[in-house]
């Protein structure tokens, strides 16, 4: 099958400030002046063509997360949305430099190395670079799953993207798809709840007078109780005596719930190995109820001395007693094989990353099982929001059969309150088991910690309507009026 890409176009939804607070890593330190943060989120729709004349809209999303993707200091948020739409609308550029097509791997490969390229030439991270990539790349497989009338879970199985997962892992030899995936796409995830370096974790902490009140659970004891979830995914902040002392507090309130089950995340807080590394013997000390629930620690440091290997002797000590990850490290295509060699087991999942990159991921820690290697993929977030870029990620986990993910779009957030009539109506109709009404709004339906989403089995990458383009600001008139230079 051959295609040509006819159009791309670039627009952003914009959503009202979050519900609650939100920081994340050194950002959390005492006295930091946190707010409630908006998070705009760009929307690709890119129109691509077969030979036999057949014609369709792909589209994707995500949070334009400039505080994750690139955190190096004086660089301000209009500064770097400004730089992050010229990548991004840069990566458009270059997928329509080569329209045509018959592989979507190929085609995506092409097109990723040149998107790469250009963001280094331009002074960019890798994980900016990635995530202007990976957004062309999920409306292009959206694009051809629909045009095929199939799911993205149907497309891989049967092979129909041209995939090679030894093309970018060449030591995973012949593994390939479907022999390494389920028979059927996973549909049911337990919720992995975020408690941030802000959040209430009970009721004493949050006084009448500055209670959101809006029908929805507020503190970390009110969300166990409301929502069932056992799966927790804990910031913390660099500083080892105050993570610990607040590890203590939370611990007093998870520990209620049905087998409780902890992440932990720094976001690149912890600036010194040897920190970090007594910080972990400190935990394991002081609370070892908690430590024994912890399953991975996530990207304890920051991503400039993550891959060094001169860390390998004192990471593998670490990991023998707790596995660890990398998540903002993982800028490129052989970030995780890199991080794996010196003491990082697993890598995360998160479609701004890329999506045949988590494919070929999985297919790494098959191939590192099968040597009887420890090796994981765990699923993050993004804040990622409805429409298109929650259904897809969740889409992605279905491949990939990860049973339990980060979700924290939805509770920092006001459930579709973002949406227009015409794509929340859309919504609820077509995805009635993903979501809920409560008081004037929808939001995700979590019920005893668990999100059930068959729906998203539908052909294409988990979007089922075309999403409300006129509900949408053009990407560029977007970033000129609201992050003028």
């Amino acid at each position: 099958m051959a295609y040509r890409i006819e159009a791309i176009e670039l627009y952003v939804r914009e959503t009202l400030p979050g519900r609650m607070l939100f920081t994340l890593g050194k950002q959390g330190a005492k006295g930091t002046k946190l707010k409630r943060l908006a998070n705009p989120l760009a929307h690709v729709r890119m129109v691509v063509r077969e030979t036999s004349g057949k014609e369709t809209f792909g589209c994707s999303g995500d949070r334009l997360s400039v505080r994750w993707l690139d955190k190096r200091p004086g660089r301000d948020t209009d500064l770097k949305r400004r730089e992050l739409v010229a990548l991004v609308e840069k990566s458009r550029d270059i997928w329509l430099s080569h329209r045509e097509f018959e592989s979507p791997f190929a085609q995506w490969r092409r097109c990723h190395t040149e998107v790469m390229k250009a963001g280094r030439a331009a002074g960019q991270e890798d994980l900016t670079s990635a995530f202007a990539s990976a957004i062309m790349e999920r409306a292009m497989l959206d694009a051809v799953s629909r045009l095929a009338g199939k799911s993205i879970y149907q497309m891989v199985q049967g092979e129909h993207l041209g995939f090679q997962p030894a093309a970018i892992h060449p030591e995973v030899g012949k593994l390939k798809f479907p022999h390494i995936i389920a028979p059927r796409p996973l549909t049911r995830f337990s919720i992995r709840h975020t408690v941030g370096l802000a959040d209430p974790l009970t009721k004493n902490d949050l006084p009448d007078d500055q209670r959101v009140n809006d029908g929805l659970p507020e503190t970390l004891e009110e969300y166990i109780k409301t929502d069932g979830v056992r799966f927790f995914k804990i910031k913390i902040s660099g500083d080892p005596t105050a993570d610990i002392e607040r590890l203590q507090k939370i611990w007093g309130v998870i520990s209620r719930a049905e087998q409780p089950v902890i992440t932990l995340d720094a976001n690149e807080a912890y600036t010194d190995l040897k920190t970090f590394a007594k910080f972990v013997k400190q935990l394991e000390k002081d609370n070892i109820g908690l430590f024994q629930h912890i399953e991975y620690i996530e990207q304890p440091l920051p991503r400039q001395l993550t891959l060094d290997p001169k860390t390998a002797t004192d990471l593998k000590k670490i990991a023998e007693s707790k596995r660890l990850l990398i998540d903002e490290a993982d800028g490129t295509l052989d970030a995780y094989r890199r991080a794996h060699a010196i003491g990082y087991l697993g890598t995360s999942h998160k479609n701004c990353k890329g999506v045949f990159k988590s494919l070929a991921n999985h297919a790494l820690t098959v191939h590192y099982a099968l040597k009887g290697e420890d090796a994981f993929l765990s699923a993050e977030d993004l804040q990622n929001i409805s429409v298109v870029p929650l259904h897809q990620d969740f889409a992605t986990l279905g491949i990939l059969g990860i049973e339990h993910c980060e979700r924290n779009g939805h509770h920092y957030n006001r459930g579709l309150s973002m949406l227009s009539p015409k794509d929340k109506a859309n919504a609820v109709k077509h995805h009635p088991d993903m979501y809920v009404r409560r008081g004037d709004e929808w939001f995700l339906d979590v019920r005893d910690g668990v999100v059930h989403c068959a729906s998203l089995q539908c052909p294409g990458f988990g979007v089922q309507d075309e999403p409300d383009w006129a509900s949408m600001i053009p990407m560029r008139k977007w970033v000129q009026s609201r992050h003028p230079a």
